[in-house]
């Protein structure tokens, strides 16, 4: 069996958005599954609406994701004389010819089809006259009048179109810029393309890239053409749904390997799994399990699934992300390839405190704020209740405690002992010292795990909010 060689080919007018993303993920997990190839391929023909910076942000997204490509990128706009060569390739082989038809003639035969109650299209008035080209004039295919031209696709099944409604469709404009069913197929041919994974909404240009190719005697790819990706409510998506560009997606704390996921999901399944790493969407993946209904996009779901990718991860693998939502807060970081004074270890046990609660990135770097700050302001609320005359005594003895604990003794075990010599000499229960000690350290009422909290924060500023605690109650 030939290599498989896959494309994703999207048309830098706007950012990378959620179908576009999976259409992405599906050739390059295909490729990846078969030891094939993935080329990446701009569309830009469109040249008033292409922006650098969509190609830009379209590269950052891809890149983001991890979706990295073996070929390209190839932009549309520096092939125009390849799609040339074809064109009058075409010509000569009596495939395609020359019209000089007005839009104005043109419409006219499409009003007087649709008032005999037949499709409105061009009449092939100049199908059989062999014109010359000249200056403003389109180039037309010429489709079979008879028959029909059968899609088969091994998602969707076998899709029947009629030659008789396909019209001598364009491939070149009068400005002599190709259209796009022919600039895709000059390129899917010469780039070797013989795996197409798309959305359905292109499955109605397929058969007049199928007339293309038959009439450059040229083999057709295997076509899948996967399901829309809808809102909720059943819609197409829109930004209403959540339908942003991937780069939002990044900005709000989601993990690539979580969009990869969930991305995934959206029209793929292998059984009842819901979660998988990277390597087991290569290792699983294939177009038989595609199913043909629409995909309904769920903030939720992702959401969720997000939440299960960050507590699959290390605290290493987080920790440059963590930092960069940190940076946004401005709040700096020491570099966490930098392990001078034990900073590494440090801001992975502040992400280890945070994991097990936090549904995204940006959630965990909200509730780790109180761990950088030089001076903690405590809740009103909070402080009435817990830091107050009756929390003195806990405070000045945890403290005490906590001090004169060794640094090679400043561990979960030996903090558990020295807040029971506190329980013992106070005489209350664990869950009455917990709150004032959570308190004094945060502000607030809602933290991690206490000994693991003051693990991250460290011993020297663990005992110097305390002692600050005290100081406010005084």
């Amino acid at each position: 069996m030939d290599t498989v060689v896959t494309r994703f080919p999207p048309s830098p007018t706007g950012y990378l958005h959620i179908g576009g993303a999976r259409t992405a993920l599906f050739n390059w997990l295909y490729a990846r599954k078969t030891g094939g190839r993935f080329i990446l391929r701009i569309e830009d023909t469109d040249e008033a609406r292409s922006t650098k910076e969509s190609v830009d942000a379209i590269f950052k997204s891809l890149e983001w994701l991890g979706i990295d490509w073996d070929e390209g990128p190839f932009f549309q706009t520096q092939r125009y004389d390849i799609y040339k060569e074809y064109i009058n390739k075409l010509v000569a082989s009596g495939h395609a010819y020359y019209c000089d038809c007005s839009p104005e003639e043109v419409n006219a035969m499409r009003e007087k089809a649709k008032s005999l109650g037949k499709k409105p299209m061009y009449n092939g008035k100049c199908r059989e006259l062999n014109k010359e080209w000249k200056p403003g004039m389109v180039v037309r295919l010429k489709a079979p009048a008879m028959g029909t031209t059968v899609v088969e696709d091994v998602v969707k099944g076998n899709t029947a179109f009629p030659n008789s409604e396909l019209d001598d469709f364009i491939i070149q404009r009068s400005d002599g810029s190709p259209m796009y069913n022919l600039a895709v197929v000059v390129d899917d041919i010469t780039m070797g393309i013989n795996t197409i994974i798309r959305g359905d909404d292109h499955l109605v240009n397929t058969p007049k890239q199928m007339l293309i190719y038959k009439a450059l005697e040229a083999p057709l790819p295997l076509f899948a053409h996967v399901p829309m990706v809808l809102g909720s409510d059943k819609a197409r998506l829109s930004k209403r749904h959540g339908a942003m560009s991937v780069s939002e997606y990044m900005d709000m704390g989601y993990l690539p390997d979580a969009m990869l996921n969930y991305l995934v999901r959206l029209g793929w399944s292998f059984g009842d799994q819901e979660f998988f790493r990277r390597e087991e969407l290569i290792e699983k993946f294939s177009l038989e399990h595609i199913g043909r209904s629409p995909s309904m996009f769920d903030m939720d779901k992702l959401t969720a699934i997000n939440a299960k990718h960050i507590q699959d991860k290390s605290s290493s693998e987080l920790a440059p992300i963590f930092s960069a939502h940190l940076a946004k807060r401005e709040i700096a970081l020491p570099d966490t390839q930098d392990n001078h004074d034990g900073d590494t270890k440090r801001v992975e046990k502040i992400i280890e405190t945070l994991q097990p609660r936090s549904k995204t990135m940006v959630e965990m770097a909200d509730a780790a704020i109180f761990y950088f700050r030089e001076s903690i302001e405590f809740e009103e609320k909070a402080a009435k209740k817990f830091i107050n005359s009756d929390a003195v005594e806990l405070l000045k003895l945890s403290a005490r405690y906590i001090k004169e604990l060794k640094p090679d003794e400043f561990t979960e075990k030996n903090l558990e002992d020295a807040m029971k010599k506190v329980m013992e000499e106070t005489g209350l229960k664990f869950g009455k010292i917990a709150q004032p000690l959570r308190v004094a350290l945060t502000g607030g009422t809602v933290s991690p795990g206490i000994f693991e909290m003051i693990l991250a924060l460290g011993q020297k500023k663990t005992v110097e909010r305390i002692q600050k605690a005290i100081e406010h109650i005084q």
